[in-house]
């Protein structure tokens, strides 16, 4: 999609074709009668489809064919035009009153990245929101919103920017349909965990086609998409159709043991949970469920007994991280964001260690 404002043809008026009717009777030097006459129709007929009060239908184009001369397609085009130019006017008059449910959406940031098309008239803005949800009208927007609801475990997430929240989810969605996936296999996925845990030991560029890979050989899906502001979330799992999951990712802290560590607590939510959630993760465990995909990515990506031995150990140095983190096959970033997180090492101890991730762009 192109992120700059852009203009659409959309004639201010389109006349109907009883006034082209009348100018070429006119022409013609036929009266309404002489016509209905012709064509075998009631003269009210004629009448009313010069004032606008009636519809040309197919079987009036090919009268005025045989009568006029004029293509019966012709007639049948100019009418299709005329009815569609009235109900884009009437969209248009309803859309009108929609423009504070445009003003609650990052608009300029969603124009920004890339997701929808930028448009100065408002109305057209409306208009194309509407088609990146995929809902005919906001009233339909609030429906899917009420129902996301329902499916999104965690309903404080909706306090602070439900629409940049639902929009952060539906372009998640919107990536996840390109992405070819084999049907989801639990026991391959899992499987998969041990050889992505081996890519955080490789930069950006090398590990993401690969991790991609892997996901989608085992029926998950997994999309990389900026937050939104006010968006807060770090993570999402969810289940689109019965044999494909989804797994999208914010990088909304850029440390890269927070990044793994996003990644393995949502494919605990896709292992573990059910299928009917949409799981949407901040910072904080907020339940049961949390505290169960904190357990898995914290045990999966360091193994709990080796960790707990390093720590007895005293070897908590830089050197010392490092060599573990080459023992257990992890980055030494992983490493220190654990310490830290358990308390045995301070928030400003080691940080050279873990590597910080940028956007490449903003287009997610």
């Amino acid at each position: 999609m192109s992120s700059s404002p852009t203009s659409e043809y959309a004639p201010d008026y389109v006349s109907p074709p009883g006034d082209t009717l009348r100018e070429l009777i006119h022409v013609r030097g036929m009266t309404q009668a002489e016509l209905a006459r012709r064509m075998g129709r009631p003269k009210k007929t004629v009448n009313e489809i010069v004032r606008h009060k009636a519809a040309l239908t197919p079987e009036t184009a090919l009268q005025l064919e045989r009568v006029l001369g004029a293509p019966a397609a012709f007639w049948n085009n100019r009418e299709r035009r005329y009815r569609e130019y009235l109900a884009l006017e009437q969209e248009r008059h309803r859309l009108q009153g929609c423009l504070v449910w445009l003003s609650g959406f990052p608009v300029k940031e969603m124009v920004k990245r890339g997701w929808i098309q930028g448009f100065k008239d408002d109305v057209r803005q409306v208009q194309e929101l509407l088609g990146f949800f995929a809902v005919a009208s906001p009233a339909q927007w609030e429906k899917k919103l009420k129902a996301t609801q329902v499916a999104l475990r965690k309903a404080r997430a909706f306090k602070s920017a439900p629409s940049s929240l639902v929009a952060w989810l539906r372009q998640g969605e919107l990536l996840e349909e390109s992405i070819q996936c084999n049907a989801y296999d639990a026991k391959r996925f899992r499987a998969s965990l041990d050889s992505i845990r081996g890519l955080t030991r490789l930069d950006p560029t090398e590990f993401q086609p690969r991790l991609e890979e892997l996901c989608a050989a085992s029926g998950v899906a997994l999309v990389l998409v900026p937050q939104l502001p006010g968006t807060r979330a770090s993570g999402a799992a969810r289940w689109l159709r019965p044999k494909k999951a989804l797994i999208q990712l914010s990088l909304r802290y850029k440390w890269e043991d927070q990044f793994w560590f996003s990644l393995f607590h949502e494919a605990a939510h896709i292992l573990l949970h059910g299928k009917r959630q949409i799981f949407v993760d901040t910072a904080t465990p907020e339940d049961q469920q949390d505290l169960e995909a904190d357990t898995f990515a914290q045990n999966r990506l360091i193994p709990p007994r080796r960790l707990a031995r390093f720590v007895r150990e005293g070897a908590i140095s830089r050197q010392g991280i490092v060599r573990f983190a080459d023992e257990v096959g992890v980055c030494p970033g992983i490493v220190v964001g654990r310490l830290q997180h358990d308390g045995a090492l301070g928030y400003s101890h080691c940080n050279e260690l873990r590597r910080r991730f940028e956007w490449a762009s903003a287009t997610g």
